[in-house]
C-alpha cells in the first residue's frame, strides 16, 4: 500500500492525502476478521467470561477506549459485557515494572484474574511488544481466547492469536494504525448497540 508521501506540501493538501490514506486502510481490513471478533465478545457475553484489553501507549488509550465503549457504553447491565483495561490501575502496572519488570505487567494480572473462557485483546501497531506476547502465553495456558488486533505486518502477535484483525499499514505508520484501531473500537461498539436493540 502508498505510504503517506514525505514531501513539503501545505496543510490543506497533507489533510486530504491523510484521510484518503486512512480511507484506503480502513477499506483494506478484512470484513471476516471483524466478524470474528465480534463473536468472540457476543460468547463471552453469553458465557459471562471476562474481555481484558491490554496495549501500551497510544494503544493503552484504545484499550481503555474499547473497555469504556463495549463494557458501559453498550448499556447492558442485566447481561453485560465484562470489559476491563488492564492498562488502567498504575499502582499494579508501576508495581510489576519495578518489582519484576516491565514485560511482565499484564502476564503477571492475567496469572490472578484470568479464567478458562475468558478472552485477552491485545492492541499493537508492530505487533511485538514483549509484555503483549507474554500475556498471551498466560492467556493459552489458562485457556482463554485471544484476539490481536495490530498494524504494520502484524508482527508476532498476529501469529499467535486465535483471532486476528489486521490493519495493513507501512511499518512505522502509528498515526494511521491507531486511528483505524479507534475506528474499529467505535464500529464494533457501535454494531453491538444495534444488534442488542434488535
Amino acid at each position: 500500500m502508498k505510504s503517506l508521501a514525505s514531501k513539503n506540501v501545505d496543510v490543506e493538501s497533507f489533510g486530504v492525502e491523510y484521510i484518503d490514506y486512512l480511507c484506503n486502510i480502513l477499506k483494506s481490513i478484512s470484513m471476516n476478521q471483524i466478524k470474528d471478533f465480534v463473536n468472540i465478545l457476543l460468547n463471552a457475553r453469553e458465557n459471562g467470561s471476562n474481555i481484558y484489553f491490554i496495549g501500551n501507549g497510544g494503544s493503552a488509550a484504545t484499550a481503555s477506549h474499547f473497555a469504556n465503549d463495549i463494557a458501559i457504553g453498550t448499556k447492558e447491565f442485566k447481561k453485560p459485557f465484562r470489559v476491563i483495561s488492564l492498562c488502567d490501575n498504575n499502582a499494579i502496572i508501576t508495581a510489576i515494572g519495578n518489582d519484576d519488570g516491565f514485560e511482565k505487567i499484564f502476564s503477571q494480572q492475567l496469572e490472578v484474574l484470568l479464567q478458562e473462557k475468558d478472552v485477552v485483546v491485545a492492541i499493537s501497531a508492530s505487533g511485538n511488544s514483549i509484555n503483549l506476547l507474554n500475556a498471551f502465553d498466560v492467556a493459552k495456558r489458562k485457556g482463554a481466547t485471544t484476539v490481536g488486533l495490530s498494524a504494520f505486518d502484524g508482527g508476532k502477535l498476529k501469529e499467535k492469536a486465535d483471532i486476528s484483525v489486521h490493519v495493513p499499514t507501512n511499518k512505522g505508520e502509528y498515526g494511521p494504525a491507531e486511528d483505524a484501531h479507534m475506528v474499529l473500537d467505535h464500529m464494533v461498539s457501535n454494531y453491538l448497540i444495534h444488534f442488542l436493540k434488535n
